[in-house]
């Protein structure tokens, strides 16, 4: 099924991409202050965030990965992204375990493939990992949802070879590529629409059934989906997905309620604060009101020099 409506390219897929990673680093950020004692979630909601900078973690720092790939090659090359993930990881970035010996086994020299394989005694992550990163590639391909699901299975592999971790970024990719594609269009679908689109493109599994029932949880309190979907507690795609996509799908038109919602469920709060911040950014951008606010962009930790060097002409970009 493709998306609904006609696209018009006035918007450039270029450009969605890096709003999708604007939304996804400043959720992080702003994500992560919440492990830290003193941060107030009725301040936040008085329009009162936490004082800056906001440091990011591995969320960003892996998106960023992936969009200097697009950026530089407009395709994911498998060995090139996983190289790329080897060569700039940061352990302090606050990665998980599995992903830092992942990664390092990389950078030592061995393949991906057989790196990403051995996780978990050979099963392969199904971590949150691979979805956390991947909402800017569905923005960037939102005029080709066929596109997203192929290039979102290969940026999930070279770290997540596990079908559930796999899957979990499916359906983020789909998810901020049908959301870019409603920006275009400006045909937005109902939360229930959101969903089952995103729902016709997965695969059967345990990500896909919390996702499905998501779907049947619209309307229900934060509270309420959180418990029956989870909130990242387990660091599982399955564990997070579903509950990022019914926050996404919940408030595709404000930004700043959808961040909200993440920090109010707990859990791996930057994780999903970045899957859903990737996603609704796609749709709003920096819009005033319900957008990305700018006041949240500016106490973000500026992206890293490697990848700003890349697109020197975009506003936000330049001198961070």
């Amino acid at each position: 099924m493709g998306w609904r409506g006609r696209s018009e390219p006035a918007i450039g897929r270029v450009e969605l991409m890096l709003d999708s990673l604007d939304g996804l680093s400043v959720g992080d950020a702003l994500g992560a202050q919440f492990f830290i004692m003193g941060r107030s979630l009725p301040n936040l909601r008085s329009g009162s965030p936490p004082p800056g900078p906001w440091d990011w973690t591995d969320d960003t720092e892996m998106a960023c990965g992936l969009v200097a790939e697009l950026r530089r090659h407009q395709r994911t090359d498998q060995d090139r992204l996983a190289a790329g993930f080897a060569r700039r990881f940061s352990p302090e970035r606050d990665y998980g375990h599995a992903t830092v010996t992942t990664l390092r086994r990389i950078r030592n020299g061995t393949h991906w493939r057989e790196a990403a394989a051995a996780a978990f005694e050979g099963q392969g992550s199904c971590g949150n990992g691979a979805a956390m990163r991947v909402a800017p590639l569905g923005a960037y391909y939102c005029d080709d949802p066929q596109r997203v699901v192929t290039e979102a299975v290969r940026s999930a592999q070279v770290t997540h070879m596990h079908p559930e971790g796999v899957i979990g970024a499916v359906a983020v990719a789909i998810a901020a590529g049908q959301a870019a594609h409603a920006r275009r269009t400006q045909n937005v679908p109902t939360a229930l629409e959101f969903l089952t689109a995103v729902l016709d493109r997965l695969e059967h599994g345990e990500t896909t059934r919390g996702v499905r029932l998501a779907r049947a949880l619209l309307g229900a309190t934060i509270a309420e989906a959180a418990y029956e979907l989870g909130n990242g507690s387990r660091v599982t795609a399955q564990d997070t997905v579903p509950f990022g996509l019914w926050s996404a799908a919940t408030n595709l038109n404000d930004y700043p309620a959808a961040i909200t919602a993440c920090i109010e469920a707990d859990g791996d709060i930057d994780t999903t604060c970045a899957i859903v911040g990737g996603i609704v950014a796609a749709y709003t951008g920096a819009a005033t009101g319900t957008g990305l606010p700018e006041a949240w962009l500016a106490a973000r930790e500026p992206l890293p020099t490697w990848l700003t060097s890349i697109s020197p002409s975009r506003r936000r970009l330049r001198g961070m």
